[in-house]
Formats: C-alpha cells, sequence, structure tokens
C-alpha cells in the first residue's frame, strides 16, 4: 500500500471513532438523562413486570414507557382539565 493510501485509511479511522460512553439519550437533543430529576415510586409487582416488559418489547426505556403513559393519559382528559394540567405545570416548572 502507497503511502498515501496508508494515509488516508488512518484518516478516516480517526474520523469514525465515536466518544466513548453512551450519546446523550435525553428527551430533547443534547439533553442528558443524568440531570432529570429523579422519581422514585412504588408499584404493585405486576405493574413492575409490566413496565420491564414494555421496556424489552419496545427497547424503550423505562423512563420513557412511563412518559408516553402520561402523554396519553393526558390526551385522554377532557380540554378543560388539559388546559388545568398545562398551565399548572408550566407554573411549576417555572417555579423551580
Amino acid at each position: 500500500m502507497s503511502d498515501n493510501r496508508m494515509k488516508t485509511v488512518a484518516d478516516n479511522r480517526v474520523k469514525d471513532r465515536r466518544r466513548a460512553g453512551r450519546p446523550p439519550a435525553g428527551a430533547k437533543h443534547g439533553e442528558k438523562v443524568k440531570d432529570y430529576p429523579q422519581l422514585s415510586i412504588r408499584l404493585p409487582v405486576e405493574f413492575k413486570a409490566r413496565l420491564n416488559a414494555l421496556s424489552a418489547v419496545t427497547g424503550l426505556s423505562q423512563w420513557r414507557v412511563i412518559v408516553e403513559a402520561i402523554n396519553c393519559f393526558s390526551q385522554d382528559l377532557p380540554p378543560t382539565d388539559r388546559e388545568l394540567v398545562e398551565g399548572l405545570s408550566e407554573r411549576l416548572m417555572r417555579a423551580g
């Protein structure tokens, strides 16, 4: 192999390398899950098993399954209740 060819192959390897560790996996681009507040809940055994199964079958992390469930629950609310929830959650986020 010529010197130019070897240099090109070596350059491509450097460009193709990814950073070590997992990429950020937050809900929005650039967010890191480790920066999210933590929540500790108690679930009946069958619901914990169902959460684990949903996560395994869908390939989604458990927190994403829970976020999707909350979004579905919110969408099923009557419009007036949904507006109240949105307004209250915005105020709570602003309060810290």
